[in-house]
């Protein structure tokens, strides 16, 4: 039995009120306002633009409240549709400014001064209203008496008549003035439909509705639409996204019943659903269900991608506004928690797909971004890592201005902000006096400043020489030392020099051992994983050759030219060629096997597994490839069977599970022991599970997403 989540009936709150409307007869806008002001509602819509905010140059009017009522607009007894009435309530903001000279000698005002503050007040109040898929925003001239200009009294409210909207929609509505003195009010409203209204025999697309149930099955959702299977009906599903017109993103037209499937990685909180008969000015009726939905946030957040926008901004892209705030941070290369930086960004939800400046002087890669909720963190990027290179072990320091010019210097450690000339036993501590000395010469690179306070980012390179050379003399007195008790006990020391003298052939043997890497780019999360690869191969040691090492020959040479040298190389130096299939691999090769005529140009200037193809397929034909060749792939991103079967002559392995394997395999003969086999397995295992992280994270991230319909009677 399917588990019902929610029924389309967007009354107010789970169990509805029925509720009866006023009636208001005639199609005309109108606007009304309390006793002793006067209003005048400007005819046609305006245009929605807020501008930016103004100083005011005196006692002005404002929006402080907003407060709604819904309605009934009828054209006939049975012709009506539901309409939002809008309250706005006005007050007195500011003061007049007292002349200077009256202030210090007591003059008496003037009368041409005096006149304006006893005249009546004019302001023009914008109203504007947003129900998918409509948007209207409407001028109110309202005009107080002076009697009632009082800074900071409410002065009364004008009412405007009225707003329509769709049954079950959900309204949003700001007020502000032109021009605005201050922030735009703000309200969001869910309107019933029509079982929540008295009003069944008055609005005509409250007699046949289309009925929607939303219901679960395992991982799939189900739309289901109760209708007569003659009538015919739309349904869309749109991101109803805050700021910005709502976008969809599927719509078909239907002849109901129907059942619409939608997988649970589809569900977003803002995923909402419109639902209307193909009828002339039908209703459309709209639902949201899935904005508690646990899951649905999960998928928010894994959609949700932070990007750098050169050259001090950054955006968080996501199908729907998060309730999060975000930061500005310090991680230091350790690998420590990132520390929140002074100042922080602005404290307030994150306004998504939109650029955001950062409060900056200049980038540092040490500096990143961290979108949190008020749980937990959800997410945090270095953004300038791919531009400015790796962490810096660079010493941050905070300047602090109060008044009267004074100034205090703090470094920023994981124990916290330590004063520079404190007696903590900290290395900002101990190098007080020099990091001061490096700010005031200028060596120190200055991140931020404004009247508060300033960063500074301060280079330890000097700093660590001197503490290496320290560390140097401490070995040179320990070596000597161990050379004096190996003298003394020699019989002892022959088995380890034994031991020791193995352990050496063999890496000498795994050094010469060479490994080409070839793989198809798929993406850059992909290469990043062949990249992280490589390094842990280096460090085995073995000779790693792959292009993402040898772009400039690569580009220089020419990948099918760039191949050929390094497989000669390789394989005549005793090495083996290394095949990492992924999805574009195994698709390049059965272009290959299926159009042998295939132009290797065709896939880019840098893609060498394209190029080697026409090399690669004779030797596995004609059987020289055992020996010479090795295939592995990523154990969840493709499976055994999706390898092509030309290339099963050779060993394929599984990575990272079958690991030790693989390694034994790349370097041959002089493979150490199955313990230290499985120990340089683990070392590898662990330098890709970063890489391997964030190349299946990345996936999912919003591409793919959408419905699967499919019929049913």
């Amino acid at each position: 039995m399917p588990v019902p989540w929610f029924f389309l009936s967007l009354a107010l709150g789970r169990n509805p009120v029925v509720l009866s409307l006023e009636r208001v007869v005639g199609p005309q806008d109108t606007a009304r306002c309390s006793p002793g002001l006067s209003c005048h509602l400007w005819d046609g819509d305006v245009l929605c633009l807020p501008g930016s905010l103004v100083s005011a140059p005196g006692p002005v009017l404002v929006p402080t409240g907003l407060q709604t009522e819904l309605v009934l607009r009828c054209y006939k007894d049975t012709d009506c549709d539901l309409c939002v009435r809008v309250d706005v309530h006005l007050a007195v903001h500011g003061y007049w400014e007292e002349p200077e000279d009256e202030e210090k000698f007591g003059i008496a005002e003037d009368p041409a001064i005096e006149e304006p503050r006893n005249a009546s007040l004019q302001a023009h109040v914008v109203l504007s209203f947003q129900a998918y898929p409509t948007a209207r925003c409407v001028l109110l001239e309202v005009q107080v008496p002076a009697a009632l200009v009082q800074p900071g009294q409410s002065v009364g409210s004008v009412v405007f008549e009225c707003f329509e909207a769709a049954l079950g929609a959900e309204v949003r509505i700001w007020s502000y003035t032109q021009p605005r003195y201050q922030k735009e009010l703000n309200l969001t409203q869910q309107l019933p439909d029509c079982r929540g209204l008295e009003v069944r025999d008055s609005i005509q697309s409250c007699w046949a509705l289309p009925v929607l149930n939303v219901s679960a099955h395992g991982n799939d959702v189900h739309l289901v639409v109760d209708i007569p299977e003659d009538q015919r009906f739309g349904l869309s599903l749109y991101w109803n996204q805050v700021p910005g017109p709502a976008k969809p993103w599927w719509h078909r037209n239907l002849t109901g019943p129907q059942t619409i499937t939608l997988n649970h990685t589809d569900l977003v909180p803002c995923l909402c659903i419109q639902v209307w008969r193909l009828e002339p000015d039908s209703v459309r009726t709209s639902i949201c269900p899935f904005r508690e939905d646990p899951r649905a946030h999960r998928n928010l957040w894994r959609a949700a991608r932070l990007q750098l926008l050169p050259p001090r901004a950054w955006r968080l892209d996501a199908p729907c506004s998060l309730p999060a705030e975000a930061t500005l941070c310090w991680q230091a290369p350790d690998g420590g928690p990132c520390q929140p930086l002074v100042p922080p960004l602005p404290r307030e939800n994150v306004t998504v797909n939109k650029a955001l400046e950062f409060p900056l002087l200049k980038g540092h890669p040490n500096i990143c971004v961290q979108v949190s909720t008020w749980e937990k963190q959800e997410l945090q990027e270095c953004l300038w890592a791919d531009s400015l290179g790796p962490l810096k072990d660079d010493m941050l320091l905070v300047e602090t201005r109060g008044p009267q010019d004074n100034r205090s210097l703090c470094a920023l450690e994981p124990s916290g902000c330590t004063p520079l000339f404190s007696r903590a036993s900290t290395r900002a501590a101990r190098l007080g006096g020099p990091l001061l000395q490096d700010v005031q010469s200028g060596q120190c690179l200055q991140l931020w400043d404004d009247d508060l306070g300033a960063l500074w980012a301060c280079p330890m390179e000097k700093y660590i020489h001197r503490r290496w050379a320290l560390v140097w003399m401490a070995c040179l007195l320990l070596a000597a030392v161990l050379f004096l008790l190996l003298l003394l006990k020699k019989n002892h020391v022959k088995g380890w020099l034994r031991l020791l003298k193995e352990d050496v052939r063999a890496g000498a043997a795994a050094r010469s051992r060479a490994a080409l890497l070839l793989y198809s780019a798929d993406d850059a999360g992909f290469e990043r994983l062949v990249g992280a690869l490589a390094s842990a191969l280096f460090q085995l040691p073995l000779r790693v050759a792959v292009d993402l090492w040898s772009r400039r020959e690569l580009s220089a040479q020419g990948p099918l030219a760039w191949f050929h040298a390094q497989r000669r190389q390789t394989l005549q130096e005793g090495g083996v060629v290394v095949l990492l299939f992924s999805p574009g691999a195994v698709a390049l090769c059965r272009e290959w096997l299926q159009d042998a005529t295939s132009a290797p140009g065709a896939h880019g200037p840098h893609d060498a597994f394209a190029a080697s193809l026409s090399c690669l397929l004779p030797d596995f034909l004609q059987g020289r490839a055992p020996g010479r060749y090795v295939g592995a792939y990523f154990d969840r991103l493709l499976s055994p069977d999706a390898v092509p079967a030309l290339f099963r002559s050779v060993p394929v392995f599984s990575l990272p599970s079958q690991l030790p394997e693989f390694l034994g395999t790349l370097q041959g003969p002089a493979a150490p022991h199955p313990w230290r086999l499985a120990e340089r397995a683990e070392q590898v295992s662990r330098a890709l599970q970063p890489a391997l992280d964030s190349c299946f994270r990345a996936p999912g991230t919003g591409r793919g997403m959408g419905p699967e319909a499919e019929d049913r009677t």
